[in-house]
């Protein structure tokens, strides 16, 4: 079986690596004796698949993990048991059974909502940059890529930006980007609107099909960090 789990990268967390996370949960369910399914081979690896990485030194509310398992087990009792092994600031707010043949996150997430503290800067100006940035052709941004320097546009990915007022030093962005071809972090939109990047917190990811979309699981609004979902 599979389950899925809904989780937050909130303080001093955010500044971990995706590998360091990784290997956060791995020690998590080792701890909490979960029967996690290994890989075959000279070195097996436990068979966890993590949604998009997490830019280090951004927050989230909505990362999400698939965990393959030997043995049956509750949602609940694995967030229960992997939930207190886990550092300050990761905390599991979801999880539940995923159906067979339920695509991978990889396959399945088409954008991500971004709440992005903007300082030194009004939200009259931001504005300004917000109508510039969706009026324009093209947003282009110098990227890396395998050793060397390659221009790309970020405008077909950049899906809704809005200003929603100010912030304790600046303002506030919320901006929904898309993550095909390519996704974009919050750094290179700062980049493209010509702001400073403050502190950004990944609020959701959105899975889009046949015109309807979802969010791979819904956090638990009772605040009981454990609720039982189809995830697709």
């Amino acid at each position: 079986m599979r389950i899925r789990a809904r989780f937050t990268k909130v303080g001093k967390v955010r500044f971990t690596s995706h590998r360091d996370v990784a290997r956060m949960w791995e020690r998590a369910l080792r701890r909490g004796r979960m029967p996690v399914s290994y890989t075959a081979g000279f070195t097996p690896r436990p068979q966890l698949s993590f949604g998009l990485a997490l830019p280090t030194g951004c927050e989230s509310i909505a990362e999400y993990l698939d965990i393959a398992l030997d043995e049956p087990v509750g949602p609940s009792d694995l967030a229960r048991a992997v939930g207190s092994m886990l550092p300050d600031g990761v905390d599991v707010v979801a999880a539940g059974i995923l159906e067979p043949g339920t695509n991978s996150l990889q396959e399945d997430v088409s954008s991500c909502l971004w709440e992005i503290e903007v300082p030194g800067v009004v939200p009259e100006d931001l504005d300004v940059a917000i109508e510039r940035a969706l009026g324009a052709d093209s947003l282009p941004i110098q990227r890396e890529r395998k050793g060397r320097n390659v221009v790309d546009d970020l405008r077909p990915s950049v899906l809704a930006l809005s200003c929603a007022g100010s912030d304790v030093d600046g303002a506030r962005l919320l901006a929904e980007l898309g993550t095909r071809p390519r996704g974009v972090r919050p750094s290179e939109l700062a980049q493209a609107l010509g702001v400073e990047l403050g502190l950004a917190r990944r609020t959701c990811q959105w899975i889009e099909r046949d015109g309807s979309r979802w969010e791979p699981l819904m956090a638990d609004p009772a605040g009981t960090a454990v609720i039982w979902e189809r995830a697709s």
